[in-house]
């Protein structure tokens, strides 16, 4: 699971094993550690009706709707998204990416791109 975050504006990716686990057990986490401080980021499934996400104690959780779940992990759908006036919440497949990079991709989902 890997995140971005630029101004007013988070994203989460996803590879394929992130959702299985997700999907499995209704949460997923990853953790960095910044010599001293550790900033924690997680997927919570829950019942609620659209995205949101809380940053306490360098803790961010993106929750997300039980139903956005089993959608994203049983169809194609590639993501959800939620707009408010003050944030962007995206959360979405990580296809491999079409130029080379040095990071491992075997788990990503095919990007759509590739045969064009």
């Amino acid at each position: 699971m890997k995140i971005r975050i630029k101004g007013n504006s988070l994203r989460y990716r996803l590879t394929r094993t992130d959702i299985e686990t997700f999907t499995k057990n209704g949460y997923l986490e990853e953790q960095t550690n910044f010599g001293g401080d550790i900033l924690t980021y997680a997927i919570k499934s829950g019942d609620t009706n659209q995205l949101s996400a809380s940053f306490k104690n360098n803790n961010i959780t993106l929750l997300m709707p039980a139903h956005m779940v089993k959608e994203w992990a049983e169809t194609e759908r590639v993501g959800f998204d939620n707009k408010t006036d003050d944030f962007f919440l995206l959360v979405e497949k990580d296809f491999k990416c079409l130029d080379n990079v040095a990071e491992d991709q075997s788990d990503n989902y095919p990007n759509p791109l590739a045969n064009k």
